[in-house]
């Protein structure tokens, strides 16, 4: 079995713009269509700052499913488009390391067995209720990902209690 490598980074607030999904477990298949809405619609973001890296952002804020963005950074000027959403993430700190295909599921348990081993605990919002033992997870997918075995980067915000 790989060993995932970690890293903690601090990362600076960004913008990131794109299609907004608010799905139950039940339509995860919904998903796949607001990325492929959004990898559409890339080129309409004047302001974009990488299209060739696409953002996966879920926030478990639904005890039945979450709220999943498939969008990408773009810089203050950029004008909300219609039928888009923008998502304003604050600094954070990160767990980062990198899903190199195969199980996604595995690299989320060995991510999860590396917190309990840490001194870190994932960030969460004061007076937020989150459904998930990971509540808030950013992924980077370069353009060359595959959707059948996707390989990316993931960040997961973490804080020490």
């Amino acid at each position: 079995m790989n060993r995932l490598e970690y890293d903690i980074k601090t990362l600076p607030a960004y913008r990131a713009m794109g299609i907004k999904c608010d799905v139950a477990f039940t339509e995860i298949e919904a998903i796949k269509e607001g990325i492929q809405h959004s990898i559409k619609r890339a080129k309409e973001l004047e302001y974009a700052i990488n299209t060739d890296m696409r953002l996966g952002l879920s926030y478990h804020l639904r005890p039945d499913g979450f709220v999943y963005y498939s969008a990408y950074e773009v810089q203050k000027e950029q004008p909300l488009l219609e039928g888009m959403a923008e998502v304003n993430v604050p600094e954070m700190t990160y767990l980062v390391t990198k899903h190199k295909g195969g199980s996604i599921e595995d690299t989320y348990g060995k991510i999860m067995e590396w917190l309990e081993g840490s001194e870190y605990v994932p960030f969460t919002e004061q007076d937020v209720q989150y459904y998930d033992e990971l509540p808030i997870k950013h992924e980077k997918y370069p353009s060359d990902s595959s959707a059948s075995d996707p390989h990316f980067e993931i960040f997961i915000p973490i804080v020490r209690p």
